[in-house]
């Protein structure tokens, strides 16, 4: 009975020492604290306002080593074809003319403006941006890799051929 009154009381001693710990704002309050003294301790020094002169890039195109499908395609009746460009991204390719509208009011919900294409194969692409620049698909079709993750992992590049 002893061994248990012993062990009771050991444990509410390391409770109460336990509990007496500072809680990180108590640290937080101290840091802020000490970095305003500091701050109101620091000579003033003005800053010398310097004027840069803007040099304008030469603009020439990106080039990219991203792999790229080339295919015939079209824009699907109703669909903006002068959207289409030489580079594009696509995101989801269906024999389903239904799945892939599914896809494309998806995609305009988010933001997006895609168009719907076929190939001579029947299938239908869901573009979701297109270029002109290899590079500039590469960028775009990496960011929707990462935005929407871990979806649409296996989006490609389109090289139009016409």
């Amino acid at each position: 009975m002893n061994k248990i009154w012993l062990f009771g009381a050991a444990i509410c001693l390391v409770l109460a020492f336990g509990s007496c710990k500072p809680k990180q704002s108590a640290y937080k309050a101290a840091y802020e604290q000490a970095k305003e003294k500091e701050m109101a301790s620091a000579p003033v020094v003005e800053e010398e306002q310097v004027e840069e002169e803007v040099i304008a890039p030469v603009s020439k195109p990106r080039t990219s080593s991203a792999a790229v499908r080339q295919e015939k395609v079209t824009a699907v009746m109703g669909e903006d074809a002068n959207g289409l460009k030489q580079y594009s991204v696509v995101i989801g390719s269906f024999k389903n003319k239904t799945n892939a509208t599914s896809l494309k009011e998806r995609m305009q919900k988010d933001g997006y403006n895609p168009i719907l294409a076929q190939n001579d194969k029947g299938m239908y692409r869901v573009i979701v941006t297109s270029f002109e620049y290899k590079a500039d698909a590469a960028d775009s079709r990496d960011a929707i890799k990462v935005k929407y993750a871990p979806n649409f992992q296996d989006a490609w590049i389109l090289q139009r051929q016409y």
